[in-house]
């Protein structure tokens, strides 16, 4: 696998997806917003994992996932799946 190929929880599409940057229709839209809550409900087990044998990679989750600034305000319009952009 190249080094490009790697990545966070959200693929480069969906990246473009969620920000609006592709043409896609709704109904593909709540598919990848679907995969994505799947994926974010599937953390819990790698956090396990990483509990059990590799304290030190979930240390490092935890900085990453859980720094000490607050996240910046979501306006809810846009987090709501309801209200999807064209």
């Amino acid at each position: 696998m190249a080094d490009d190929q790697y990545r966070g929880l959200l693929t480069d599409r969906e990246r473009e997806i969620l920000q609006g940057d592709a043409d896609v229709s709704d109904s593909y839209r709540y598919r990848v917003i679907s995969r994505i809550r799947t994926k974010i409900e599937n953390i819990d087990k790698d956090v396990e994992i990483l509990s059990n044998y590799r304290e030190d990679l979930l240390e490092e989750l935890r900085e990453v996932v859980c720094e000490d600034s607050p996240p910046e305000p979501v306006d809810s319009s846009e987090s709501d799946d309801r209200n999807v952009k064209n």
